[in-house]
């Protein structure tokens, strides 16, 4: 590697130790076909290296683009990667899209969204949130699809799924996200119209004024959660067809939990009884 090439990449490891088990829904989970899980683990792979990478507090704003730079050219294959390992899931994932046929768009994107986060921290306004969504999120969703070979009637509610599950992460993470990162998602228009600050989010529990808040948050994602529940009936595949619908009623479950508990007082997260009501749903839906 020439010292070019070493400058991109540098010697810091950003990982965060983060894996699977600490997200809100089953990564490549058992509902995958055992054909489609290496290809699910290989893009998830991916997306936790660049995700890690913006979130790191060990680069500057300049090297966390550069180096999301390089990753993006590993994938569209206009460069090598190198032997690191995070430079080694761009290459798995490149090689995964040639094999599959999937578009290297459902990747990229994502690099659009953390390169974003690299120099901005605030949102004006609710519109300006789901474009961050747009990029952030709904990848995920068409990536999964495209995999399972199923049709663009299921675009839309898939990014509406995508988008209320990124929104109610944010929801989740907000006091961690400004006080660790700096960052908040929460409108500020929406914040201002309601007079709360963003200091609100250092105390021990939410003031009545950004509750308020949450709620609007959470009014928009009952809209999209209902917009998603169309997915399901949408996906030909059975399989697929149960994991989207697991992951609409898991969506929803979240979703009343944010409304009945405090993410300022401690991390809002799924119960087991949850996950199997979800389940049990899904059955239904899909039995029906």
């Amino acid at each position: 590697m020439n010292t070019a090439e070493h400058d991109v990449w540098g010697s810091e490891d950003v990982s965060s130790g983060k894996g699977a088990g600490d997200e809100n829904f089953p990564v490549g989970s058992l509902l995958i076909s055992r054909q489609m899980r290496p290809y699910v683990h290989a893009y998830y792979d991916f997306a936790r290296v660049i995700d890690d990478i913006v979130d790191t507090d060990r680069l500057d704003p300049q090297a966390k683009i550069a180096r999301l730079n390089a990753m993006e050219e590993v994938v569209r294959g206009t460069r090598t990667a190198s032997q690191r390992p995070d430079a080694q899931t761009a290459a798995r994932v490149r090689e995964m899209f040639a094999r599959t046929g999937v578009p290297v768009e459902t990747a990229t994107d994502l690099i659009v969204a953390f390169r974003q986060d690299a120099v901005k921290n605030r949102y004006g306004t609710w519109d300006e949130l789901v474009e961050y969504c747009r990029y952030s999120a709904n990848p995920v969703g068409r990536f999964l699809l495209d995999l399972h070979g199923e049709g663009p009637q299921t675009a839309g509610p898939s990014d509406a799924l995508c988008t209320a599950l990124q929104v109610i992460n944010h929801l989740q993470d907000c006091a961690d996200d400004l006080r660790k990162l700096d960052r908040c998602y929460l409108p500020r228009e929406w914040m201002e119209r309601e007079g709360a600050r963003l200091e609100d989010l250092y105390g021990p529990f939410a003031l009545p004024a950004l509750r308020r808040v949450f709620d609007a948050m959470l009014d928009e994602v009952d809209r999209l959660n209902d917009e998603a529940s169309r997915l399901p009936a949408l996906v030909r595949d059975r399989r697929m067809r149960m994991e989207c619908a697991v992951i609409v009623g898991l969506s929803k479950r979240l979703a009343a939990r944010l409304r009945r508990e405090d993410p300022v007082a401690g991390r809002v997260k799924l119960s087991r009884g949850d996950v199997l009501a979800a389940m049990a749903g899904a059955l239904r839906v899909i039995g029906g």
